[in-house]
């Protein structure tokens, strides 16, 4: 499948979040042998664009996951909420936003948020505007930061802002900035060891199925750009690895879905 195509596979994935091994199902699947301490929608992608019907076929997501008989506890919208931020004029990302507006409108669960490099606005001509970079996206969405953290029914939650500047100074790579890595590692550090940990991501930390989006071995060496799967993954992983109650991190971004356990961490793209 291709990354485009995701009005014909709009993920709409439930998760359980147990007391202890974490599993992810699709709706219509049972969890097994297991307390659920939450459920959460995972949604992610919907690129909200005036010129097209991408708002009826997300209201019709939000819709299907508020009417499940087994209902979510909340809902996580993995971003790229609107369809294109970064080079887009005023005019252009203000039309986007107000179609979100009106699609916020429906829901009818808490939802959490995170940024997607499509929210950022990032034109040369926007950098004096106080709704630069992620300013905006962090005031439409009701964000307490770019960044942030939360605990709910014994899990710990930690909301990552993967976009940044390159080091040319345009847009964009997949990473964390030295202030969001910095509090991440005491995060990870005052969070109890026996508490479990929940990393959630726009842009994955680790993907299988970036691999396979295009030709990408046709020069004899496996190449993924920066900007598809975190190009500081190992210090993110290395971090991790250091805390075992790291459990699970998902994201969206690739418009594909898998699952990879790696170091005893469950990543999700879906």
């Amino acid at each position: 499948m291709k990354r485009r195509e995701w009005l014909k596979a709009m993920g709409l994935v439930t998760a359980g979040v147990p007391a202890g091994q974490f599993t992810l199902f699709h709706a219509a699947k049972p969890v097994v042998n297991s307390r659920r301490v939450l459920r959460i929608a995972h949604m992610t992608d919907p690129h909200l664009n005036p010129s097209n019907k991408s708002a009826y076929w997300t209201t019709l997501c939000i819709e299907h996951i508020q009417s499940l008989q087994d209902k979510p506890d909340v809902i996580f919208n993995g971003g790229d909420t609107i369809n294109d931020a970064l080079r887009k004029s005023e005019t252009e990302v203000l039309a986007q936003w107000d179609v979100w507006d009106e699609v916020a409108k429906k829901f009818r669960l808490p939802v959490v948020h995170t940024i997607g490099n499509h929210d950022v606005w990032g034109i040369a001509d926007a950098q004096q505007d106080p709704r630069y970079a992620k300013a905006w996206a962090v005031e439409k969405l009701g964000l307490p930061n770019r960044y942030y953290d939360y605990e709910q029914n014994g899990w710990h939650f930690i909301v990552l802002d993967s976009t940044h500047l390159k080091e040319d100074g345009t847009w964009y790579t997949a990473k964390l900035d030295t202030e969001q890595f910095e509090w991440l590692k005491q995060k990870l550090q005052d969070i109890p060891s026996n508490r479990p940990v929940f990393i959630f991501s726009h842009i994955p930390i680790v993907c299988a199925a970036a691999f396979f989006d295009g030709d990408n071995e046709r020069t004899g060496e496996w190449t993924i750009p920066g900007a598809w799967v975190h190009i500081d993954a190992r210090s993110i992983v290395e971090l991790f690895h250091q805390h075992k109650n790291v459990r699970v991190a998902v994201s969206g971004h690739i418009h594909l879905a898998d699952a990879v356990l790696y170091n005893e961490v469950t990543y999700y793209c879906n």
